[in-house]
């Protein structure tokens, strides 16, 4: 009979630990999250699954073309994927030919679907504070993004994380590439 008692009660400290080890990793470490939108087309497609990486940017910050995940303000339980395309400190501009500057130069970057038809907020100059960042989705005409003012500049508190491997299609398995 100790036997079994002591079965059980190791089976139920193996199962404690595991709960407890699965918790911390969803909590600090990685999430899975799902793409729903065309927003970051072709980079990522609706029905995509990421594993979002929470933890890098406890150690470093968050750099230029990183796409990211953070939460919408104005929706519970709802949460963007973004690139980053302005970093703190900076200018940013949209001009009506959708050419993007940064403090007066243009941005080279091929992550954009196509030419921006609506510059938004980012019409006028804006400068970015010590902790924001301004972004964009790739498919910049089909995009809520830093341009719409119920999104405007991302806070650094405010990012959850960097999105690191799609799962899922199968077909499309890996690290994504963000530079």
């Amino acid at each position: 009979m100790k036997n079994v008692v002591k079965e059980v009660l190791s089976t139920l400290v193996y199962i404690l630990i595991v709960l407890a080890g699965t918790y911390l990793l969803i909590t600090f470490v990685g999430q899975r999250t799902e793409v729903s939108g065309s927003s970051m087309e072709p980079t990522l497609s609706s029905g995509d699954s990421l594993i979002v990486d929470k933890i890098s940017y406890r150690f470093k910050d968050p750099e230029r073309f990183d796409i990211i995940v953070f939460p919408f303000l104005y929706q519970e339980d709802t949460y963007y994927i973004k690139r980053i395309i302005g970093l703190p400190g900076e200018t940013v501009r949209i001009d009506d030919d959708g050419n993007i500057y940064i403090n007066g130069q243009i941005l080279e970057e091929n992550y954009g679907k196509e030419r921006i038809l609506d510059p938004g907020i980012a019409r006028e100059e804006i400068t970015l504070g010590e902790d924001e960042y301004f972004v964009l989705g790739d498919n910049r005409n089909n995009s809520s993004d830093s341009r719409d003012p119920s999104v405007g500049v991302i806070h650094r508190d405010k990012i959850v994380g960097k999105a690191f491997i799609r799962i899922w299609p199968l077909s499309r398995f890996g690290i994504l590439k963000h530079q």
